[in-house]
């Protein structure tokens, strides 16, 4: 169906031993947005995200993707993960091809071209390309995974912390990044951050989660109004007050 959500999560239980973690939580991810999902720390918003791509088991609950025209689950997937996760041995390029490589049979000319074209569409060079990861700064670390997340043009695209870790100049081009990229290719983004600013520059709607749930839900001016404890904390705080957020 067209109109369906990109992500559909029901009553999702997820857990380690005897602590639980998401406890019945309900969440859609609409077509074509930028979902920003924030809570605290230790209060599983990796788990979540991991649980998504199929990295943790769930307990019980229902996730569903939205299919595509064969009316199988959507799989076309792109995640960038908190710390770029670059393979150190390889080069930028090489790092890029990987998903090319496992999904794909290429020749090593066409490999080449389509790594260059996503160093490029992040605001990379070819010659960044034959860099290791030991060369690249926390920026350029961050748009290298992101030009590998890409690398298989996909529908979703899954991001953990994409601005931890960088100052707030170059965080504020690489959430720049993100909104160019999301305007051209029109791919859905599950965003997990705790990045402020990320929220009001990036996100169509933004999910609050505690205890377990996804406490607020809608647009940032909408989770504002929330009036759940946690939620209020968070975006009410010293912190949200400097960025003009909070009441």
């Amino acid at each position: 169906m067209a109109d369906a959500p990109a992500i559909h999560i029901s009553e999702l239980v997820v857990g380690f031993g005897k602590k639980t973690i998401l406890d019945q939580l309900d969440l859609d991810v609409r077509q074509g947005e930028i979902l920003g999902l924030v809570g605290a720390s230790g209060g599983g918003k990796s788990v979540l995200m991991r649980t998504l791509v199929g990295l943790l088991p769930k307990r019980s609950g229902e996730i569903a993707f939205a299919a595509d025209d064969d009316g199988r689950d959507d799989r076309r997937w792109g995640i960038l993960f908190q710390q770029g996760a670059l393979f150190s041995a390889l080069t930028a390029r090489q790092n890029i091809q990987l998903p090319l490589r496992e999904k794909a049979r290429l020749s090593p000319q066409l490999l080449d071209e389509i790594a260059d074209a996503k160093l490029e569409m992040v605001g990379l060079t070819r010659d960044d390309g034959n860099k290791f990861p030991s060369e690249l700064s926390g920026g350029m670390t961050k748009r290298v995974a992101l030009a590998r997340a890409l690398a298989l043009d996909p529908a979703l695209l899954f991001l953990d912390e994409p601005t931890s870790g960088l100052d707030p100049i170059a965080a504020g081009e690489f959430d720049a990044l993100i909104r160019t990229l999301h305007r051209t290719l029109r791919f859905t983004v599950f965003m997990v951050t705790h990045d402020l600013n990320s929220l009001q520059a990036v996100c169509d709607r933004v999910a609050a989660l505690a205890d377990g749930r996804i406490a607020a839900i809608g647009p940032l001016s909408a989770v504002l109004a929330s009036e759940h404890p946690w939620v209020k904390a968070y975006f009410h705080g010293a912190r949200a007050q400097m960025l003009g957020l909070g009441r």
